[in-house]
């Protein structure tokens, strides 16, 4: 279509084809009214209908409890919170020491160091002055001395006696941390809404923060937990955690709707732990800190070391909050008309199947489907007297016609046979002794009938047969059918009534191309769609021969083709 500012103005839309089927007019409704109702129920589940937003969140935690444990050789401490809530642990977690493997009068000094850490030695030429490394305890003086009864350590410079236990005690010594308490604060902001919430709602009091703790199904919306109960809630037991402590993650999950009275937006808990629990699957299991006490004892500095393990408690939180819009509402309701093809495409494969005759399948496909060729790809049929069929062939440039192969075969379809027949018997003998038509001299290699002329041009080497015999030119039929010039006259006039037959130039054209006609509607009748008949050699010099152009040129082509719009507006009688 050229490019035209007309062409602005225009408007196109799609053809439809109606089917009248009560059957398939039911199952079409039934299909919609199934498709509405799944759009439905997904808008109002999944809240389509709704703008949302993401949380933004800050955390902070407060942990209480006082335990009292004894140590050997060091004796009752008590742990408060300063005590076991450890180093800082980042944002949004806290730490809470559960365990403790104390070495204590620790001084700066010389002493061996403890394998595996220390190497095994003989002499002091084993050992390294100055040498360390990431897993050593000091600096090597580049002596061997005694570690025990049957070993010799190199000796290091370090805080003496060096920290010999590996693993923690069993049962964890601060076991009662389970009885501890934190209060979490979570205050979020959802900024497209402008909206602000915390975990301590408003309708909680000064007198009920004192009293409540977080239980699922008694009070789920208490913002103070029992360290205990939260483990649990993690499915995990809090005395096995607390030997070598581990990582809990305390989720607090914000579904806020903020329509209306429909206007909800309360947190909600959840736990889990983090970190690999089972020791042997690990190579360093649970989480474990130092820390250190100092004292000075008689003008020299001591400590007291402590390699603490505990619980690490990260909080997690998740939001979304979601207000009406009509703008979300009706992108979700376009985006969901396209569902309704399914039931285009169900029903077109219903009738596709054998649920219909083969008659119905194809009227219905007939109608449907309106198949166009593209212009530049030419489609090309032609018919031999030796054959029963019409060939449909692709336009060669290079390859003769008569021995392009086919891409399709289709039958016949001759059309008005009887008005034909009718015409013909107006005469006493409609088959008469077959023309004389004498071969012509340098006869083509393509051509097999002997009446053909040669052509430089591929799409003109066609000849009426596919094997050797007699030319087409030379049945009575030819003669009477497409020769005749009473015929041609009557098919002329049938055409025309009020057509002016006189001699003359044009009258002779006129005859000329009623005669292709003629053939045509014989030999092929209805082409296939989109395809275009082609006459072969020795017919179109036969007629041309007959009904002679006075100049020597042929208005109907040099490619011995009759379109398909002369062929629908002609009429065989």
């Amino acid at each position: 279509m050229p490019c035209k500012l007309l062409n602005l103005c225009e408007y196109e839309t799609h053809k439809l084809v109606r089917i009248q089927s009560v059957r398939l007019g039911s199952l079409k409704w039934t299909f919609n009214g199934v498709i509405l109702m799944f759009i439905c129920i997904m808008m109002l589940w999944n809240k389509e209908y709704q703008e949302h937003d993401y949380v933004v969140s800050s955390v902070t935690a407060k942990v209480k409890g006082v335990a009292l444990t004894s140590l050997p050789d060091v004796g009752d401490i008590v742990w408060d919170v300063v005590d076991y809530s450890g180093p800082s642990q980042g944002k949004n977690s806290f730490f809470v020491v559960t365990n403790v493997i104390v070495t204590k009068k620790q001084r700066q000094g010389k002493c061996p160091e403890v394998p595996p850490y220390g190497k095994v030695c003989r002499t002091d030429e084993d050992c390294v002055k100055g040498f360390w490394d990431q897993h050593s305890h000091g600096v090597q003086t580049g002596a061997c001395v005694k570690f025990d009864v049957t070993r010799k350590t190199c000796e290091v410079s370090a805080w003496c006696p060096i920290e010999s236990k590996k693993k923690p005690p069993k049962p964890a010594l601060l076991a009662s941390a389970e009885n501890f308490t934190v209060l979490i604060k979570n205050n979020i902001r959802f900024p497209n809404f402008n909206f602000m919430r915390r975990n301590i709602l408003p309708e909680m009091t000064e007198s009920y923060l004192k009293r409540c703790q977080f239980n699922r199904h008694t009070d789920s919306s208490c913002p103070i937990f029992r360290l205990g109960d939260i483990v649990k809630e993690a499915k995990e037991n809090f005395l096995e955690m607390a030997v070598e402590g581990g990582v809990i993650g305390i989720q607090i999950k914000w579904d806020c709707n903020l329509d209306g009275f429909l206007r909800n937006c309360l947190p909600k808990y959840s736990f889990r732990r983090l970190d690999e629990k089972e020791s042997n699957r690990t190579l360093y299991p649970g989480l474990n800190f130092r820390f250190a006490r100092y004292q000075t004892e008689k003008g020299v500095e001591e400590r007291t070391l402590f390699k603490a393990f505990g619980i690490r408690f990260d909080v997690m939180v998740f939001g979304k909050a979601g207000k009406f819009s009509i703008i979300q509402l009706i992108i979700f309701i376009g985006s969901t008309l396209s569902y309704y093809t399914l039931t285009t495409v169900f029903i077109d494969w219903l009738i596709g199947t054998s649920c219909y005759s083969k008659e119905a399948r194809q009227n219905y496909s007939e109608k449907k489907v309106e198949s166009v060729q593209d212009r530049k790809q030419c489609i090309l049929c032609v018919s031999f007297v030796d054959e029963n069929h019409i060939r449909v062939v692709k336009k060669s440039h290079k390859k003769s016609l008569q021995q392009v192969k086919p891409i399709s075969v289709h039958p016949c379809k001759v059309r008005h046979l009887s008005a034909m027949v009718g015409v013909l018997q107006k005469g006493n003998n409609i088959i008469d002794k077959p023309p004389q038509v004498l071969p012509r001299p340098n006869r083509p290699a393509w051509c097999l009938c002997g009446c053909c002329l040669p052509s430089t041009h591929p799409q003109e080497q066609l000849c009426c047969r596919q094997s050797i015999g007699r030319c087409i030119t030379t049945s009575s039929l030819f003669e009477q059918l497409v020769l005749s010039r009473p015929l041609l006259e009557a098919v002329l006039l049938y055409r025309e009534p009020l057509s002016d037959l006189t001699e003359g130039e044009q009258r002779i054209a006129a005859l000329r191309n009623c005669s292709y006609r003629q053939y045509i509607n014989w030999r092929i009748g209805a082409p296939p769609r989109e395809s275009i008949p082609v006459m072969p050699s020795c017919s179109v010099w036969r007629i041309r021969e007959e009904y002679p152009s006075q100049e020597g040129e042929y208005t109907i082509g040099s490619h011995h083709v009759v379109t398909v719009q002369c062929i629908c507006t002609g009429v065989l009688i």
